[in-house]
């Protein structure tokens, strides 16, 4: 082991990775790869195909073929013959190698090598080693009960599953940052590589540190087609995709089966050929990521032209190569379920059977049906195999952050409203101190936004990781080449490395836009379910939450406009499983650092952190603020009017920054104008304990609600997001009928920050006026004072026409409690700089 020193960083450790010499293999070794990928192809069809007779040892018959035929074909004997060359150097080097595999559905051919290597019969006792177990892993697959089509979290070795396509790179790089041992060997499916996300993932090589990281080595698995057309890459004359992978930063490496290869059941040496060619350029390019590791120890600090290969190969590989007179193998028909139809005639069935039969299972299984002992030679010990490699496995691998105590950092309050603060200023404090304290396993993943969002402050502790070129500190602000905060303008880059970050073991933040974090929307939908899955899988171990930060957000995006206000991230992640998912609105600087203290502490849960940017007020001290932020959501007794032991006229509750500044703002109104009325102040900073307990484990139960919001007196609810969310976490609510919410209804433009709330009639006038017409004993009487804030709003927004700023009245408001005191107002003015 070596060690080196660069850019100020902590000393790193690099791995002593192998340089072999390259000498062709033997025959045996030769016949043992060949007869490996033959057992795993054959498995492969299996699982699609069989219900029973899994060695046929006797006719295929038509009740031995499952009813319904799922699963992809195309892509999986590409897959599995990587993986059985893979096994031999991960074997010969002692190479800690994790396996991602980017194309389709090629969970057949994945589960197929689990089982070979032992690591499936090890988790799932009951999938045997025999003829017995691989009838049950071919039933279990696609079929009720079992398992899924893809690569899946039910799958030994698996942390990306290759169903939604485009994020394998990404998943890859944050699976070896921080990771100098690991090999990611990470294939490339050609349709895969038509996405946009896929493409821009090319360029993660620029952030990726040849010493402190790992290595992704990407091979690009050019068969051909799609479900239904060719793929573009396979498509162009081999020097343009070779300036395209150079252009990239890759060294890239050819290898080609051509589409006349052999059959599966031509002698073993028909194949020969492809493997022993196969295992010279893998050597060839283990060895030149090897020389690249050994010179990076030795302080070369510049970024190397990484190896990646070009592996092109006929689609549906060693399949029939026609089936009713039309070509199959080597063409779209194989992507899926090539003989849709083995069930429905004889002739079908027979091109099924001959088709098992090609890989000659008799030749790879004894009589009990268990591999042969000179092939399952071929698999890695132990951690070694890829099916069983812990970095698939994160929570094995998990140590909990050393956190700073955040309470050190908290702002003073000595009356509410009474200090201002930039609340995401004030968390950048607390995330210098928790990168001081985790310098290898903690992240801070943003598209450009760093800064944007006031985290600048973690700048005092690490720099930005670039292994592009550098020009100097006059322009190079913060650019180093080893650093904890990876940012580059892609949202789909930043979701799927904090992805991979956190799948093997590590923990880290996502901040963003609020606007624009929808462009992950999927990307959260897969990484929700994967979760919520492995919630029930005795053997994955939890792993660090996936933690959101979004600032820049809907209310104080008035100076980028429509385009950048859009609150509705809140209500996709809603849509998942209550057990996964989690959001805050903590309205000022110390709720806010008590709640991502609690975030990085948790575990199996996507956090979703809105907050603002903007100077505000700050209105709870950090020993009320851990008190809101445990309880979930409380009354505030100082905001209120309300008289001991009596119930409220009305409720007035507030979840996010700016909606309960204005509520705040429309309370002190009323106590001016309406002293006698007997107000509740609510704030809601944990979303789900809106929910009923039977729907969420944060939701409060039925009498905690009722007693908070009562089940008879109007409700007046200013809500951070679309409002329409709010009803549909409540309608079970007794006193449902009585809540009313404003928030966010797609109302807005370039303007004034009150302007904005006025738009969405979400500003304190509005809210007042919410409340004459709701309480029964203001009525008539109020008619005068309705007006008036009616006036009110007219007169701001003149005012907004007239002088392009906010009112003075709503600028230099404060809580009555800092007025005493003599406190100035924040303003509502942003301070500008933030157009992505």
């Amino acid at each position: 082991m070596t060690t080196t020193t660069a850019d100020n960083a902590d000393a790193v450790t690099t791995a002593a990775w192998r340089t072999v010499d390259r000498t062709p293999l033997s025959d045996d070794t030769v016949s043992r790869i060949d007869r490996w990928w033959r057992a795993a192809n054959y498995l492969s069809v299996g699982q699609i195909y069989l219900l029973d007779n899994p060695l046929l040892r006797t006719p295929l018959a038509r009740e031995d073929v499952k009813p319904r035929l799922l699963g992809h074909w195309g892509t999986t004997p590409g897959l599995n013959f990587l993986y059985a060359h893979l096994n031999r150097v991960i074997k010969e080097r002692e190479q800690s190698t994790i396996y991602l595999t980017g194309p389709g559905h090629g969970g057949p051919g994945l589960v197929a090598n689990a089982y070979l290597d032992g690591t499936y019969s090890e988790i799932y006792s009951d999938i045997t080693a025999d003829a017995e177990g691989m009838r049950r892993l071919f039933r279990q697959f696609s079929f009720p009960g079992g398992i899924p089509s893809h690569v899946a979290p039910e799958t030994p070795g698996s942390i990306h599953e290759g169903g939604e396509l485009g994020y394998a790179l990404s998943h890859a790089y944050g699976a070896a940052f921080d990771n100098p041992d690991l090999l990611v060997a990470t294939v490339i499916g050609d349709g895969e590589a038509e996405t946009g996300a896929l493409a821009t993932g090319w360029h993660s090589n620029k952030l990726c540190n040849p010493a402190k990281d790992g290595v992704v080595l990407p091979i690009l698995h050019l068969n051909g087609y799609k479900i239904a057309n060719p793929t573009v890459l396979a498509r162009i004359p081999e020097e343009e995709l070779r300036s395209l992978m150079v252009g990239y930063g890759h060294k890239p490496y050819f290898f080609e089966v051509p589409d006349d290869a052999p059959d599966p059941a031509a002698p073993d040496d028909a194949h020969a050929d492809a493997h022993r060619r196969f295992a010279a350029l893998l050597d060839d390019v283990l060895n030149d990521i090897a020389d690249i590791k050994a010179r990076a120890a030795g302080g070369d600090d510049s970024r190397p032209a990484w190896p990646m290969i070009v592996f092109r190969t006929p689609k549906g590989w060693t399949g029939p190569d026609h089936i009713d007179g039309k070509k199959t193998t080597g063409s779209w028909r194989a992507h899926q379920v090539p003989l849709s139809n083995a069930r429905d005639t004889a002739e079908h069935l027979g091109v099924l059977a001959d088709w098992l039969a090609s890989y000659r299972a008799e030749e790879l299984f004894d009589d009990n049906g268990t591999l042969l002992p000179d092939i399952a030679e071929l698999a890695p010990p132990g951690q070694l195999r890829m099916s069983d490699t812990p970095y698939a496995n994160g929570g094995l691998l998990l140590k909990d952050l050393r956190l700073p105590d955040f309470r050190e950092f908290a702002v003073d309050v000595p009356a509410p409203g009474a200090t201002i603060a930039e609340a995401t200023r004030v968390l950048g404090q607390w995330l210098t101190e928790v990168v001081r304290l985790n310098p290898d396993n903690f992240r801070i993943f943003g598209p450009d936004e760093t800064a944007s969002n006031r985290l600048q402050a973690v700048f005092d502790g690490t720099d930005k990781q670039w292994n592009a070129e550098l020009i100097g500190p006059e322009v190079d602000e913060h650019l180093a080449r080893v650093g904890r905060v990876v940012e580059m303008l892609s949202e789909h880059q930043c979701q799927g490395w904090l992805e991979g970050y956190l799948l093997t073991g590590r923990h880290g933040l996502f901040n963003c836009y609020e606007a624009f974090i929808h462009i992950i929307d999927s990307m959260f939908n897969q990484h929700a379910k994967w979760l919520k899955v492995t919630n029930h899988i005795p053997w994955r171990r939890p792993i660090a939450s996936l933690n959101y930060l979004l600032s820049s957000h809907v209310w104080r995006q008035d100076h980028n406009g429509f385009s950048h206000q859009d609150p509705g991230f809140i209500d996709h992640v809603v849509n998942k499983s209550a057990d996964v998912v989690r959001v805050y609105l903590p309205p000022d600087a110390n709720t806010l650092l008590s709640t991502y203290d609690h975030c990085l502490r948790s575990r199996q849960y996507v956090n979703v952190v809105v907050s603002g940017k903007q100077p505000a007020p700050n209105f709870l001290t950090m020993e009320q603020a851990v008190a809101h932020c445990t309880r979930g959501l409380g009354i505030w007794e100082w905001a209120g009017s309300e008289v001991l032991g009596t119930d409220p006229d009305v409720v007035i509750a507030a979840a996010g920054d700016v909606p309960t500044l204005e509520a705040l703002a429309a309370v002190d109104l009323l106590r001016i104008h309406l002293p006698d009325l007997k107000v509740r102040f609510v704030n809601v900073v944990d979303l789900m304990r809106l929910q009923d307990n039977t729907e969420h484990p944060h939701g409060l139960t039925s009498d905690a609600f009722d007693m908070i919001f009562t089940t008879e007196k109007p409700i007046i609810f200013a809500y951070h997001g679309y409002p329409w969310l709010i009803h549909r976490l409540t309608y079970r609510r007794t006193g449902h009928a009585n809540l009313h919410v404003r928030g966010y209804k797609e109302e807005g433009t370039t303007t004034t920050p009150f302007d904005m709330v006025m738009l969405n009639d979400l500003d304190r006038y509005h809210l007042v006026m919410d409340v004459i017409d709701r309480v029964p004993s203001l009525g008539s009487r109020c008619a005068t004072l309705r007006q008036q804030m009616a006036d009110k709003r007219i007169a701001a927004r003149e005012y907004t026409r007239s002088h392009g700023d906010d009112i003075p009245e709503v600028k230099d408001w404060v809580w009555p409690a800092a007025r005493k005191l003599g406190v100035e107002a924040a303003g509502t003015s942003d301070t500008g700089g933030d157009n992505e």
